[in-house]
């Protein structure tokens, strides 16, 4: 089952791609500040999750 589908058109632009995983990562900031550690380390798997998805296993022929 997945959870995203990075052959949706959303996702080819870089740009997208790249801010949609550095929004877990900062918000995994937000909620170590707070002392939240469980919550910081839920948002960084799924940081970890789409950067696995939409940054490191992006084929190298498609770009925008």
């Amino acid at each position: 089952m997945r959870l995203i589908d990075p052959t949706h058109p959303f996702f080819r632009a870089t740009w997208r791609r790249f801010l949609v995983v550095a929004v877990p990562f900062a918000w995994a900031g937000v909620e170590w500040q707070m002392g939240s550690a469980i919550w910081a380390y839920v948002s960084a798997a799924i940081g970890g999750y789409l950067a696995w998805h939409l940054v490191l296993n992006w084929p190298p022929g498609d770009k925008d």
